[in-house]
């Protein structure tokens, strides 16, 4: 029989992955708390508990690549990624599957120039502090070989979502002619990733043995501000550009007190209060991936809600 690829988790990377695997002829289970994901005859939708080592065996005992991209709630990472971890880690142990790892760039914590995949972990904040551990942890078990792990690393999102900062807070009201309120500095050079690009790079390096051991730089198009971001959608959708301002301080730490995600995010300003540039040099040369067109990126975004 041959071995399913398991992917946990369901967002936008997820569903991604388990199309681009499934398209390759290769048999995909999607695990999530729902249940559900895409429709395709070779992937089968289950639910399951990624906290739970019993449930990720019931899923499959022998996978070939067990791909990580569970999402708890923003503000809860602290409590529910290490026992979601520790078990994905137990799992594939067991099993003895490749992990490869969805993962962002909160793990560098504040950084002045490029980043490139041989920075320290030094994050100063709780999210970040947790990916760092995350990979620590992996990488661990992987130079003791009990384990086979890699780790993708893309920037923010630009998808149609509302944990996008180019997705609910922005297309709708361009599409209504709104005014446009950001969070952080709007005028700073910033890289943003597709999340298809990061199941593509995912794909691959669960089955490239020249990946395991490493975090990789999910390919992203040139970095653009924030404010050239909402040019570029309101160009696409044929719209005049409105105004466009940053949310005062002040006023987001007032969001903050009622609202915990918002009251999380604020720790990622950084972020945008100065240049912040993913270098994927080592990624594009290694396996010969490059990113989304950038016309492309934003024509998807707008499409997603204009259906």
């Amino acid at each position: 029989m041959t071995q399913p690829h398991v992917v946990l988790g369901s967002g936008f990377v997820g569903r991604s992955l388990a199309k681009l695997l499934a398209e390759s002829d290769q048999k995909v289970i999607i695990a999530s708390r729902s249940g559900r994901g895409p429709t395709h005859k070779n992937i089968v939708c289950i639910k399951a508990n990624a906290s739970s080592v019993n449930d990720l065996i019931s899923i499959s005992i022998n996978p070939q690549v067990v791909y990580n991209c569970v999402n708890p709630p923003y503000h809860q990472w602290k409590t529910k990624w290490p026992p979601i971890s520790n078990a994905i880690n137990k799992y594939v142990e067991k099993s003895e599957a490749v992990l490869v790892t969805c993962s962002n760039l909160y793990g560098y914590g504040p950084h002045e120039g490029m980043m490139t995949e041989d920075l320290p972990l030094k994050a100063t904040w709780t999210n970040g502090q947790v990916r760092a551990q995350m990979w620590f942890d992996a990488k661990a078990l992987h130079d003791s070989k009990k384990i086979r792990a890699t780790e993708v690393r893309g920037s923010d999102y630009i998808c149609a979502s509302d944990q996008s900062r180019m997705g609910d807070r922005v297309v709708p009201n361009l599409i209504k002619g709104k005014k446009i309120q950001l969070l952080g500095a709007i005028d700073q050079p910033h890289t943003w990733t597709d999340p298809e690009d990061v199941a593509k790079l995912m794909m691959v390096v669960g089955h490239d043995e020249r990946a395991w051991g490493k975090p990789w730089h999910v390919p992203s198009n040139e970095p653009k501000t924030q404010i050239e971001v909402v040019r570029d959608i309101a160009g696409a959708l044929g719209v005049a550009l409105p105004e466009v301002s940053s949310v005062p301080p002040a006023i987001q730490k007032l969001i903050g007190i009622f609202n915990p995600v918002v009251r999380e995010l604020l720790n990622s300003n950084y972020q945008f209060d100065m240049p912040f540039v993913m270098n994927d040099d080592k990624t594009r040369k290694t396996f010969g991936l490059t990113p989304k067109k950038w016309e492309s990126v934003i024509n998807d975004l707008i499409s997603a809600y204009r259906n």
